[in-house]
């Protein structure tokens, strides 16, 4: 896309936002370079890894938090004569713990997460962040344990430094040299350890002179008794410096050796950091990731330039930018200074971002077709040096270009044609319009020529829109209305800014012998566009606390439902443990346990309307379906394809996940989405008709043992809590393995009265029927 295009839209402004989000001064740099994608692919992938970011940010899954740039770095890798010195291998041991959280993270989202799978991928430098972490302290120093002989050669460094103090304080208290001394302790000059002494006792203690303070009062002496140790310290602290050698180059190496793996982790905490600057982006001007596809019709609800809504809450305006998916242009006019440019802008903007993987200030359910090119016509291309005026600027531009634009073209005219006589000028810009239609190219242009205000209502494949002004003070409201045209109220704003009263008086004569003022029905139709906008926002506000109602009822409902569902459990819980604790006999049990059943079928039917009410015939009526329609269970919120029907009994047989049974017409709901497919993992269903002792099926093929345990364990309690007596466990034949834990754990469970392998043509030893209490 043209660097120029860019640079009209504002596009590195957004960029250089964007960069203030990136944690680290490499992922700022690499923000600044985005750019839109010419592949649809690559970019539905980038969007994808951005909408895990946003969710994995707002989780605080991983925080970002500055790291240093090591890019130099692999130029010294890549050299096997050159070593890292001590503040490369600390750079590079922080990028590579953060690589390590990073994959900690993230490495958790393996299966269908795009991120997880990118962080399984990469390359890792494993020996080489071990090896550092080992070797480097928190401050920035090779630990004693990088090596046996740092390790030594410190421990007797140490043990000098002791002997020093001991020598030291013997000999001021046998000598007592404690007034003479500026400090009662011993400190470093050159290198070596020395004595403050005060200058006007220079003579006194026998030793070299190092240095002097800056007062010229202290006087740092070194005794000749701590001469030789000094010297001795000077050797270990060579010693040292080699063994530290030894360990960089070491450390180097390893570095070296995995240096793919290093500039892999290193990008992809770069790139990590990008996102996560998106996802912050994203929730500054609380943006969405509109859906991107060839075809699909420009829809940006709610839209806002991002500068703007970075800017505050109150300081852009939100605009609908819509075309039918049969429309290919947008005229927009209106008064001067008006947004007619802003919402040029605000288009090519959000298109431009939105094909570099960015988020977009708009709404869910915004959605763009995929723009190839994006060209740009706006503002003043007067050229003084090239001796170009604006319309010829505009011209040589358009000829350029022309041949480039095709149906994935989105081509922004802001007042084209506008710098010529206006009559020639409407007409060539309908005329480009035309042409930019016929190669089935996307076109938004803001205008005043009358002329192509009245083609923006009668082209088909074009809409036309005005932005709206107040009626009582020509002030423009920054909104925009669809389907109809406005004035440009090119006097009003004349007065606005200050032009003298009697110059618009003139002019307003000269535009009533001019027969040309169309002020009135274009006041008209601004007051009846604001009044639709204003009845339209009515509605929509209506229809919000509509939905709020709604929702509260539902939520209302689920808090009853879950409160009665938790009391009844209780109640079936303390029946049990008092038949356990032979307080209750059988018989009293199992009466107690129907109570418990019909209570919850009462208040549930109570809650809900019934199973069998008015709610419930009027939602789904059993003659209108036949064999092959899909219908929904509502008792476990399945989809299920019905095979046959008895209206008799007013039951359909139905088939979940390849399981086929007998339910009540009261547990039967339009299908809401599509059947469950035979042998996909875990199926439960229901049967809602205990009349007829139908029961409840569970498949627990293909599950691992803890997981069927409780899946089962679930089954049999909502089967006690439903007042079904008879179940069937499916778990396959198999092994055998997963029936035999399935027929412990009936065993073991109170509840169960009895459980038998099925007859043959009803699974043979694939399922087991069980009995309950």
């Amino acid at each position: 896309m043209e660097s120029r295009t860019l640079s009209l839209l504002e596009f590195p402004k957004v960029l250089d936002r964007l960069a203030g989000y990136a944690a680290s001064e490499p992922a700022a740099a690499a923000c600044r370079v985005l750019s839109p994608m010419g592949d649809a692919a690559r970019l539905a992938t980038e969007q994808q890894k951005l909408a895990e970011a946003l969710e994995l940010r707002r989780d605080r899954a991983f925080e970002f938090t500055a790291f240093p740039d090591i890019e130099p770095l692999f130029a010294v890798l890549e050299s096997e004569r050159r070593v890292l010195d001590l503040d490369a291998l600390v750079a590079l041991s922080h990028v590579l713990s953060r690589v390590a959280a990073l994959r900690e993270a993230l490495g958790r989202e393996e299966g269908d997460s795009v991120l997880g799978g990118i962080v399984h991928r990469t390359p890792w430098a494993k020996k080489t962040q071990a090896a550092l972490a080992r070797c480097l302290g928190p401050d920035g120093r090779l630990k004693d344990e990088s090596s046996p002989e740092l390790f030594s050669v410190r421990q007797e460094i140490r043990s000098i430094h002791q002997t020093i103090l001991a020598k030291v304080k013997e000999f001021i208290s046998e000598r007592e040299m404690g007034p003479l001394l500026q400090d009662d302790y011993v400190t470093i000059s050159s290198d070596r350890y020395v004595l403050p002494l005060r200058a006007n006792f220079k003579g006194r203690l026998p030793g070299v002179i190092h240095d002097y303070s800056q007062t010229g009062e202290t006087i740092y002496v070194e005794p000749f008794f701590l001469v030789e140790i000094n010297n001795r310290l000077q050797e270990l602290k060579n010693e040292e410096r080699e063994a530290e050698a030894r360990v960089m180059a070491f450390l180097t190496g390893l570095a070296r050796d995995e240096r793919r793996e290093v500039g892999a982790s290193y990008r992809l905490l770069v790139d990590c950091d990008v996102l996560w600057a998106k996802a912050a982006l994203c929730d500054a001007f609380g943006g969405t990731l509109p859906e991107i596809a060839q075809g699909r019709a420009v829809r940006l609800l709610a839209a806002r330039h991002p500068l703007l809504a970075l800017a505050g809450p109150d300081a852009a305006v939100a605009q609908d930018l819509e075309l039918a998916p049969d429309q290919r242009a947008l005229i927009v006019t209106g008064a001067n200074a008006g947004g007619k440019t802003v919402c040029l802008k605000t288009l090519g903007l959000l298109a431009a971002m939105a094909l570099s993987g960015l988020p977009v200030p708009a709404g869910e359910g915004s959605s763009l077709p995929f723009f190839a090119k994006i060209f740009v016509f706006l503002g003043d291309e007067q050229s003084l040096e090239d001796h170009l005026s604006t319309f010829t600027a505009q011209i040589r531009h358009l000829s350029r270009v022309w041949p480039d634009i095709d149906a994935d073209t989105l081509v922004l005219l802001d007042e084209f044609g506008a710098g010529t006589d206006p009559s020639q000028g409407a007409a060539l810009a309908q005329a480009v319009v035309d042409g930019l239609l016929d190669r089935g190219a996307y076109l938004a242009a803001a205008t005043h020529f009358p002329a192509l205000k009245a083609y923006g209502l009668s082209r088909e494949g074009v809409r036309a829109a005005c932005m709206l002004f107040d009626p009582a003070t020509k002030k423009p409201l920054y909104r925009l209305a669809y389907d109809q045209v406005g004035a440009s109220i090119a006097l009003d704003v004349a007065r606005e800014h200050g032009l003298p009263e009697d110059i618009l008086e003139r002019a307003n004569r000269y535009l009533l012998l001019d027969g040309n003022d169309t002020g009135l029905v274009f006041d008209r139709l601004n007051d009846l566009a604001l009044r639709r906008e204003h009845e339209l926002e009515a509605l929509a506000a209506k229809r919000l606390a509509e939905e709020g109602k709604i929702q509260k009822l539902k939520d209302n409902l689920k808090k009853a439902q879950d409160k009665l569902l938790e009391e009844i459990r209780e109640q079936s819980r303390d029946i049990v443990r008092r038949h356990e604790a032979g307080r209750l006999g059988r018989k009293e049990a199992q009466k107690a346990l129907a109570d418990v059943r019909k209570r919850l079928i009462d208040e549930s039917n109570e809650l809900t309307g019934g199973p069998g009410g008015e709610a419930a015939a009027a939602v789904f009526d059993l003659d209108a379906i036949a064999p092959g329609d899909s219908v929904q269970v509502t008792s476990w919120n399945k989809i299920g394809v019905v095979r046959e029907k008895d209206l008799k009994r007013q039951a359909a047989k139905v088939d979940i996940g390849g399981v086929s049974l007998w339910v009540n017409v009261a547990d039967l709901a339009p299908a809401a989405g599509k059947p469950a497919k035979a042998g996909g993992g875990t199926v439960v269903t229901h049967a809602a008709s205990e009349a007829k002792g139908l029961g409840l099926v569970v498949d627990l093929r293909g599950m691992r043992a803890d997981a069927a345990e409780s899946e089962l364990l679930a089954f049999v309690d909502n089967a006690l809590l439903r007042g079904h007596g008879e179940l069937e466990v499916i778990h396959g034949r198999g092994t055998g393995a997963l029936r035999r834990e399935v027929h412990r754990m009936l065993k073991d469970h109170p509840q169960v009265a009895s459980f038998a392998i099925a007859p043959e043509d009803r699974g043979g030893d694939g399922m087991t029927m069980v009995t309950l209490k």
